[in-house]
């Protein structure tokens, strides 16, 4: 009998740990996508990623605005390589550049909605966009993403979906920043993209995403949607994993 009851606990537990699911889900008007390309290798970084990692606390944090730290590569071969940085993030970041007509790119650099802003600065109004719901299986990395616009796209949808990391500590022996521990939040770990198919109303896709290996302290996802080739988001949505709320 007591063996019967610890296998059902057993299963219970297992149930919680391996099938929980995450679902985040937006209001109508646009959540904004606020992006900040940075690198350990970067001197004017730290404040930028303070302030960013300062998000944390602001109500807003998941609701009003969703925030994502790309980490480039081109600081990399002046001392002290960035261990989050990815040639991936390098690449959108000279895509802003070219579509802004920029001869160069820079960190700290931080864009909100696809349009170049620094902290501060006042946004953009909000407009209504549409709904956007994402359900996440913990136990299986399986990501589904549900769009509802409330107007016609006018073209096709693609889905973006980021792993994000918090609590990550780095010392840095070298380059700029030789000496400073540094501390990040909402780093991009790993980045999936998807078109979504349009099914009764509603445009839907689904992406395998597995937990980050090791996992960070904190973790959290974030999802938005474009117009296929635009980096400009419709509508974005995240939120901490079921594991990562701890305020500390």
């Amino acid at each position: 009998m007591r063996l019967g009851i610890l296998v059902v606990l057993f299963s219970l537990v297992c149930a919680a740990t391996f099938g929980a699911e995450a679902v985040f889900t937006s209001g109508e008007a646009q959540t904004a996508l606020i992006e900040l390309f940075t690198s350990e290798g970067c001197s004017s970084c730290p404040p930028a990623e303070q302030w960013l990692a300062d998000r944390r606390a602001d109500p807003g944090l998941w609701h009003d605005f969703v925030p994502v730290a790309w980490h480039v590569t081109y600081w990399d071969g002046l001392g002290w390589r960035d261990r989050w940085a990815q040639a991936a993030f390098t690449e959108r970041q000279q895509a802003y550049a070219d579509a802004w007509r920029s001869a160069s790119v820079y960190t700290p650099c931080f864009v909100r909605n696809g349009v170049g802003w620094r902290p501060g600065q006042v946004a953009e109004p909000k407009r209504s966009s549409g709904v956007l719901q994402m359900r996440y299986d913990v136990g299986t990395g399986a990501l589904e993403v549900i769009f509802r616009p409330l107007i016609a796209p006018g073209g096709a949808l693609e889905v973006h979906a980021a792993q994000l990391g918090g609590g990550m500590i780095s010392t840095v022996k070298a380059g700029e920043n030789a000496g400073v521990t540094l501390r990040h939040e909402f780093v991009v770990l790993a980045i999936r993209h998807g078109e979504l198919g349009a099914q009764g109303g509603a445009y839907r896709a689904a992406l395998s995403f597995p937990t980050a290996d090791p996992a960070p302290p904190r973790r959290a996802l974030a999802v938005w949607v474009t117009l296929r080739d635009d980096l400009a988001p419709l509508q974005a949505t995240g939120g901490w994993l079921e594991s990562s709320r701890p305020a500390n």
